[in-house]
Formats: structure tokens, C-alpha cells, sequence
């Protein structure tokens, strides 16, 4: 296949919301967009599907190598040659694909942090960094624009941690920050257990896990409505496909918080047809 062929099929398999607002930008913003997000996929599945940390760390340098390589005009990977041709009219720099090299990295080398600013950094590196890229690609005119999407990345990142628990529990990953989890009483090996410890008072667990969620779905909320404000007008007509995503993201965020203890145990998520509804109704409304 081409490497165009390659970049769509890695975009569309992953199922993701950004997918949805990719489909509503014309051609050439799409094949940006589209490229960059197999960028992140290919580099995030390093971390997700390699068990071996030795084989994970030498397929991370292998990108380095790779995004300088392409960027110096000889691109070898599928999603690099789909990306070069369209980076320098989109903005999109080495060093934007290094600092999300540098987030996964993140990701082999801890796998706890220990209060919030902590954490703020990885989000900004696999997050903040992408949706300054988004931002770019969607056609920002103005300066303000950027703070809006590191602001509106690190808000997409916070549901993605929420949504997560469960299932970063099972690879013995807690992004949740430990100094939160002793100001609400949840133990560390009790997220690994996925549930209270056999013989512990599981009613006891659920209300301190349900007000430690409702602490993180509030917080992920408000900084939805951070972002949106900092959102200069002059962009938002350019910016709608992240407002498809904010859309679509809050959303989920809302299903969750109605019931966080299913996040211990499945992956909340909505449908298709849900989420193509919301973005359009971004797109023909302008509403969130």
C-alpha cells in the first residue's frame, strides 16, 4: 500500500474520537492530520504492545533516528513519507515528534507520579505538544490559539487517564497522582487489584474510589472550560475539529463520572454513530 494508504488505515483502525473530526477538514488539512495521528499511534503502540522494555527503548531510538533522518530528506517509515511532504506547510517540527518520543519514553521509565505537577509534565509531552500540532494543522492564526490547545491536550489526556484506570492497572501503570490517592484514601495496590483487597470492606472501597473520581472527572471538566475560554474567537471557526473533539471527549467524561466504577473493569467508551453526531453538530451548529 501507499504510504498515504498506510497512514488512513492506522488513523481509521485505531477507532478513536480524533477520527471523527478529521473527516469534516478538506483534503490536504486531513492528510496532515492523519499522518501526524499515525505518528503518535505508531510511537504510543511501541509503549502499549512491546513487553520487553529493552526491545521497547531501542524501537524508541530507532524513531529518533527516524524523525531526524526524515527530517534531514530521507524519510524510510510509511507514516514519515506520508507526513514529510505536508510538515513544513503545516508548522509540524522535529521537535514536536521528539517531545512525543520523549512522553512515551516517560512511560518506560515511571510508572507513578507523585502529585500533579509531575504529572502535568508527561501530559504536556504526549498531549499539550499534540494538540499544539493540531492546532496548527487546523489553520490557527493567531498566537493565543496554542494555549488553548496545550490547555485543551492536557484536558484530553486527564479523561484518558480517567477512562483508563482499569486497564493501565493490568499493565501496573497508576497515572493517578499518589498524592491524591492518600488524600482520598485509595490504597495503590487496591487500583492494581482493580477492587478492594479479599476480606476488606468493599462498600468502604467504593465510596473512597468513587470521591477520588468524582475529584478527577471535575477537575478534567474544568479544564475543558479553561481551554474553551482561552480560545481567541478569531480561530474558532478554524479550530472546530478540536471543538469536535472537546465535544465528543466531555461527553464520555460525563458517562463516566454518572458511573466511575465501571472504569475498574471496562472501557467506557460511545458509539460510533454517537460520536459522528457529535461532530457534526459541531460542524453544522457550532455547538458544543
Amino acid at each position: 500500500m501507499t504510504p498515504q494508504e498506510y497512514v488512513q488505515q492506522k488513523a481509521a483502525a485505531s477507532g478513536s474520537s480524533f477520527y471523527y473530526a478529521f473527516l469534516f477538514l478538506p483534503p490536504v488539512r486531513r492528510a496532515a492530520i492523519t499522518a501526524f495521528y499515525a505518528f503518535c499511534r505508531e510511537v504510543d503502540d511501541v509503549v502499549d504492545e512491546v513487553t520487553d522494555p529493552g526491545v521497547a527503548q531501542t524501537k524508541l531510538a530507532w524513531w529518533r533516528r527516524e524523525v531526524a533522518q526524515a527530517y534531514a530528506g530521507q524519510p524510510s517509515h510509511p507514516v514519515m513519507q506520508a507526513l514529510m511532504p505536508l510538515a513544513a506547510g503545516h508548522g509540524i517540527e522535529a521537535r514536536h515528534l521528539d517531545a512525543v518520543i520523549e512522553g512515551c519514553q516517560m512511560d518506560l521509565e515511571q510508572n507513578r507520579y507523585l502529585d500533579f505537577a509531575n504529572l502535568q509534565r508527561y501530559c504536556h509531552l504526549v498531549a499539550g505538544v499534540v494538540g499544539e500540532v493540531a492546532a496548527r494543522i487546523f489553520g490557527q492564526t493567531q498566537d493565543g490559539t496554542t494555549a488553548y490547545a496545550h490547555r485543551l491536550g492536557l484536558a484530553f489526556q486527564l479523561t484518558n487517564i480517567i477512562r483508563d484506570v482499569g486497564e493501565d492497572a493490568t499493565r501496573g501503570r497508576i497515572y493517578l497522582p499518589i498524592e491524591e490517592l492518600q488524600r482520598f484514601d485509595v490504597k495503590a495496590h487496591e487500583l492494581l487489584r482493580r477492587g478492594p483487597a479479599p476480606g476488606t470492606d468493599a462498600a468502604d472501597f467504593e465510596r473512597r474510589f468513587r470521591a477520588l473520581m468524582a475529584f478527577q472527572c471535575e477537575r478534567a471538566l474544568a479544564t475543558y472550560a479553561d481551554a474553551l475560554a482561552l480560545l481567541p474567537a478569531a480561530d474558532r471557526r478554524a479550530q472546530k475539529p478540536g471543538l469536535m473533539m472537546a465535544s465528543i471527549y466531555r461527553t464520555l467524561l460525563h458517562e463516566i463520572a454518572e458511573d466511575p466504577m465501571l472504569v475498574l473493569h471496562q472501557r467506557v467508551s460511545l458509539t460510533p454513530l454517537r460520536k459522528f453526531w457529535l461532530a457534526w453538530k459541531v460542524q453544522a451548529l457550532g455547538r458544543l
